[in-house]
């Protein structure tokens, strides 16, 4: 998220999480740094405590929005977070950021029939903020299959637009489940704003790969590889054998997946990666299949290649990170161009028309 606001002209003053693996990876990058990281459960940090900035952004956990967390929602002890970040926007009083970005997955849209989206816009409303949300895919900027969906809340809130035709929602970023939404929902003050087009879909998995040698001890053996592929299905074996008989050397990605009780090997040939995840579970771990000219090698993506997917290339991991800290690091982030996409053709425009009638920004850019 930083990454990519900077890139876009702003400046983090203040930031947050629970995770020491992860204020070991950001102090890992931004070094001499004079912008305040807090460690610590948001639902302890005082709003009076944090200093005055022009946006507000928040990633709560996902997990409780998921099949893997049994649907609890913002009641769950993980996405819960969310009514922390409320609290204490709620207690910054005049001091609230104008603007709040929040960014979780697309579940959240389907979350308990919807009722925590809802819930979600409402305490934003409550606040003086009116809403706006879309749902953008990294797929747009980077070889990643990542759907995320967001929500900007700006103040002081305007009157709902929910009344005007449903053309004005549908189109980029606000496929049909989402525009619906908006339609069902007058009760939301919602501010929709226009989206500019995004670029065409990045097929080019190869590009972030790193080159290796083919006696990197990070390809499996023969033994682990093969194991890999008898766990595809029919339909992905058949794939997967297509490669390895091809004249030359193409890429997919496995993730394993547990489907009727079984451990299966799903492959992706499309010329973008799954969607990163934290390597917790035994299931998170993205694995590359390189195949070509009778042959096939097996390996996991490494951290470097991970940071590609996520638009950080150059992101720089200490040497006191591990490969599976950083693994779990770069599969909870947000991708980096996404991030600079929405600040360069939403947040930023939001300030200029701001300033265009006269509203003073007091505040720096958080």
């Amino acid at each position: 998220m930083r990454l990519g606001l900077e890139k876009a002209g702003w400046r983090t003053v203040w930031a947050n999480d629970i995770e020491e693996e992860k204020e070991r990876i950001y102090h890992g990058h931004f070094r001499d740094d004079d912008a305040e990281f807090v460690l610590g459960d948001i639902h302890a940090i005082s709003g009076k405590g944090i200093p005055q900035a022009t946006l507000a952004t928040a990633s709560f956990p996902c997990n409780d929005l998921s099949l893997a967390g049994a649907r609890r929602g913002l009641a769950g002890q993980q996405s819960g977070a969310f009514w922390g970040f409320i609290r204490v926007l709620g207690e910054m009083g005049h001091r609230r950021p104008p603007v709040v970005l929040l960014e979780n997955v697309t579940g959240f849209l389907t979350s308990h029939n919807g009722e925590d989206f809802q819930n979600a816009c409402l305490a934003l409303n409550e606040l003086g903020y009116s809403v706006d949300a879309f749902i953008l895919d990294a797929a747009h900027f980077v070889p990643q299959s990542r759907q995320r969906l967001f929500v900007v809340g700006c103040k002081p809130a305007t009157s709902s637009v929910v009344k005007e035709t449903p053309s004005l929602f549908e189109g980029v970023g606000r496929p049909a489940a989402l525009a619906d939404f908006i339609l069902w929902h007058p009760e939301i003050n919602w501010s929709i704003r226009h989206l500019s087009s995004l670029p065409p879909i990045r097929r080019n998995l190869p590009a972030i790969l790193e080159d290796l040698s083919p006696n990197s001890a990070q390809w499996w053996s023969r033994e682990r590889a093969e194991y890999l592929l008898n766990q595809m299905s029919a339909r992905h074996r058949k794939i997967a054998d297509g490669m390895i008989q091809g004249r030359k050397t193409t890429f997919g990605t496995v993730f394993r997946r547990v489907r009727k009780e079984r451990s299966m090997a799903e492959l992706r040939t499309d010329g973008i990666a799954g969607c990163l995840r934290t390597p917790r579970g035994g299931s998170g771990r993205q694995i590359l299949f390189a195949a070509g000219r009778g042959s096939y090698a097996v390996r996991l993506l490494t951290p470097r290649e991970c940071a590609r997917l996520m638009g950080a290339d150059e992101f720089r991991l200490a040497s006191s990170v591990s490969s599976n800290q950083a693994l779990f690091g770069f599969g909870d982030a947000v991708c980096v161009p996404v991030v600079q996409w929405i600040a360069e053709n939403y947040l930023n425009h939001i300030l200029r028309d701001k300033a265009s009638v006269g509203e003073h920004i007091r505040y720096g850019k958080k």
